[in-house]
């Protein structure tokens, strides 16, 4: 082989390692993406690269997924450019760690409701020195090919996100301690679970919803943090609310969200018809 071969054959971490939705919100940018709880192969991956998602999460919390299915849809975003993170639905290693080996760029650990606890998501998440998840080489990540383990290991910490979900009481009264963990990268606020728990579900103009949101915002600037809006696609004039006060990742709704809501938009269309 030449040495001009062998110079384009060499790949570099930088060159395939990328988050793009770490660095757009890094540049403050927003970022769209939708939820995964229905289609269960790869073509959701195009969809959502069709549609113009920077990024989507599969709901393993809320679906029946297997972890190869997760995964595959993992890899296929990889290649696609679409940004993969997995919620997992349940914030111990042998999710979080299983995960992020098949494919994700990033997990969400649901009701997290200490500093405590999203240490141990971040933990479970990093790889030495900021965390404990076990060491694997051949990643889909880096496209199965072979790094220094030391190199390798640092990339992945840095492109890989750690989300905590703002979604139960204790949380927010804890909001400030959470924000200030080294390794948590988002604090995504889980809209419906707060309502539910505030005895006023689905009541999102509750004042105590806007509250929560200036609040995650305030302790998420402090700290270098970013804050997500979830549970309100059906209500754009708040995401813009809220984006306007300093959130830039949204989660806009449900595959099955967006089939049903099509599927009764034609249905009604022909039903309205008259002869």
């Amino acid at each position: 082989m030449t040495p001009v071969a062998a110079r384009a054959m060499k790949v570099s971490l930088q060159d395939i390692l990328r988050n793009n939705v770490k660095e757009k919100l890094t540049r403050g940018e927003v970022v769209s993406s939708m939820m995964v709880r229905l289609v269960r192969g790869v073509e959701i991956v195009r969809i959502a690269k069709t549609a113009g998602f920077d990024s989507f999460y599969i709901d393993m919390e809320h679906c029946s997924f297997s972890m190869d299915t997760t995964s595959q849809i993992c890899m296929a975003a990889l290649e696609a450019g679409i940004t993969p993170f997995v919620r997992v639905p349940a914030n111990t290693p042998e999710y979080i760690s299983r995960v992020l080996d098949g494919g994700a760029m990033g997990v969400i650990a649901p009701h997290v409701r200490s500093a405590e606890e999203a240490r141990a998501v971040v933990r479970a998440a990093r790889f030495t020195p900021h965390g404990d998840r076990s060491a694997n080489g051949g990643l889909p990540q880096l496209q199965y090919r072979s790094f220094p383990a030391g190199e390798a290991n640092s990339a992945l910490n840095d492109a890989t996100m750690v989300i905590v979900m703002m979604e139960a009481v204790a949380a927010l009264e804890r909001v400030e301690e959470i924000a200030a963990v080294p390794g948590v990268d988002m604090m995504l606020v889980g809209t419906n679970d707060l309502t539910a728990e505030w005895g006023v579900p689905g009541q999102y103009d509750d004042p105590r919803v806007a509250a929560a949101y200036e609040r995650t915002i305030a302790a998420c600037r402090k700290h270098g943090k970013h804050v997500g809006v979830g549970g309100l696609g059906s209500r754009p004039d708040l995401v813009e609310r809220f984006v306007r006060m300093g959130a830039r990742y949204v989660s806009t709704g449900t595959d099955l969200g967006f089939l049903v809501a099509a599927c009764t938009a034609k249905a009604k269309a022909v039903a309205s018809l008259t002869v």
